[in-house]
């Protein structure tokens, strides 16, 4: 099970809450790194650990990881009963700030590559401000929903963001997640963006993209 991590309070009184998963092999404090420069006085920023564990992919190499991972393309077994666990534990996250008097509307989850969330917010029933999806591939290909998603968050704003040059999550898998999206929510409230030479990483344009976004959907409340 994930854990806080690393946890960056809100300069004032906190009103928001953003959730950001790290990438394969990371931990959260690589992700408070990244967007340290990008946070906003009135948001609280929650980067959860996650558990060591073998995987496949790297030569069954002990790493910290969200699931298991067996190979990156399409028609690749997937650990889904990993991806169904590591999501229940951050809906857990969620509950606990709505617990502390942050309502889910007015939460962002965010993830890098591995730490996606899009099968999170997509099967949950907490509705949610928007997710951020960055240099991610579509998660359980065959028993992920394959129609419209009704309920609180099939208007879920989301900003799908992919590096031209990722060796990894070739930016193929980047559209692909990118169409799946518009057959499953609001196709006006997905977004795709895309970065020339970004390998698997981040670049400043695209933690100003995070930004504008987070900013658009989490603004003060006086």
């Amino acid at each position: 099970m994930s854990t806080p991590g690393a946890v960056m309070p809100a300069a004032r009184k906190a009103s928001a809450t953003v959730v950001l998963l790290h990438i394969l092999g990371d931990t959260g404090h690589g992700r408070a790194e990244a967007f340290a420069g990008i946070r906003s006085s009135h948001i609280k920023y929650i980067c959860p650990h996650t558990p060591v564990m073998p995987v496949t992919l790297n030569v069954n190499t002990a790493l910290p990881s969200w699931f298991d991972i067996v190979g990156l393309s399409p028609d690749s077994h997937e650990d889904e009963p990993g991806i169904k666990q590591a999501a229940e534990n951050v809906k857990a996250l969620i509950d606990q700030e709505v617990k502390s008097g942050i309502p889910s509307n007015r939460t962002i989850w965010g993830g890098f590559s591995q730490g996606g969330t899009l099968y999170t917010v997509l099967t949950t029933e907490q509705s949610m401000a928007g997710i951020t999806v960055l240099s991610r591939w579509p998660p359980l290909g065959a028993s992920f929903p394959q129609g419209p998603v009704s309920g609180v968050n099939e208007d879920v704003s989301i900003l799908r963001c992919h590096g031209d040059g990722d060796p990894s999550v070739p930016l193929m898998s980047g559209s692909l997640t990118f169409e799946k999206l518009k057959l499953l929510v609001n196709p006006a409230t997905v977004t795709f963006k895309t970065y020339e030479g970004m390998t698997q990483s981040s670049c400043q344009q695209e933690m100003m993209d995070v930004r504008q976004f987070t900013d658009k959907l989490l603004p003060p409340i006086d």
